[in-house]
């Protein structure tokens, strides 16, 4: 059984789910991408430099994606130690990418409770982003958009979930990796094409259909899971282990 429970490609699973989440992504960190446009002078507004600058601020976030997928994923090899342990850890990440997906599709938004449990670090971390303002060097946006990147969201939070069940901190880091790529088209997109993306990704059937797909890939995995579990039904007696012989012992 691989580590993630699944029989494909976690990583491109994973970027497909961060395409999805565009919305989300448009209507939570779009004021976000307008507040750090904004920070940079005036006359360091040219194009070329700001479409640096806006790359920077998104390297900086999935940067940090990945450090917290390194982290829940080595956490996740201490408390998987037994193999019941890991398959609840898998059944738990299952369980948060289907409300990941009743939470794009505008079905439920439990997920947004999720998202209390990062409040109290990002009132911590708010103020040192504010004190890079205004931006002005490359590295300074990265540092920014590593900051940025700890902001509460329920879509992250399902993701490392993910990481958490995989237990591997290089696959944990790869897979928030893969996911913040699946993000950037949305967050990097301006103008015209920035509003004729959010239409298509905003629009109820395209919601609908990403829900769907995320909830097929976790039913995929539970059922996996059940299929895991379903070999390991019969346990060995201790008579079972015992070779069988016909012979009769000599007195």
């Amino acid at each position: 059984m691989n580590p993630t429970g699944l029989d494909f490609p976690p990583l491109i699973a994973a970027f497909v789910f961060g395409l999805m989440g565009g919305a989300h992504c448009i209507g939570m960190c779009g004021g976000i991408m307008s507040a750090l446009t904004f920070a940079v002078p005036p006359s360091m507004r040219r194009p070329a430099r700001m479409g640096g600058l806006l790359l920077s601020y998104n390297l900086g976030r999935i940067t940090s994606y990945m450090a917290a997928g390194t982290l829940v994923a080595a956490f996740g090899t201490l408390i998987s130690l037994s193999p019941l342990a890991r398959l609840i850890l898998q059944g738990l990440a299952a369980l948060m990418l289907i409300l990941m997906a009743l939470y794009i599709a505008n079905w439920w938004k439990g997920l947004l409770r999720v998202e209390a449990v990062g409040k109290r670090l990002w009132r911590h971390l708010e103020p040192v982003g504010r004190r890079l303002m205004p931006v002005v060097h490359f590295p300074q946006a990265f540092a920014l958009g590593a900051i940025w990147g700890w902001l509460p969201c329920g879509l992250v939070y399902s993701m490392l979930a993910w990481s958490l069940a995989i237990a591997q901190p290089l696959q944990g880091a790869l897979l928030m990796g893969a996911f913040g790529l699946g993000t950037l088209p949305a967050l990097l997109a301006t103008g015209l094409a920035a509003h004729k993306l959010s239409h298509l990704i905003r629009h109820p059937a395209t919601r609908t259909l990403a829900a769907l797909t995320i909830i097929a890939f976790a039913l995929w995995q539970l059922w996996t899971l059940n299929a895991h579990l379903g070999g390991h039904d019969h346990v060995p007696s201790h008579s079972d282990s015992q070779p069988h012989s016909h012979s009769h012992t000599n007195h």
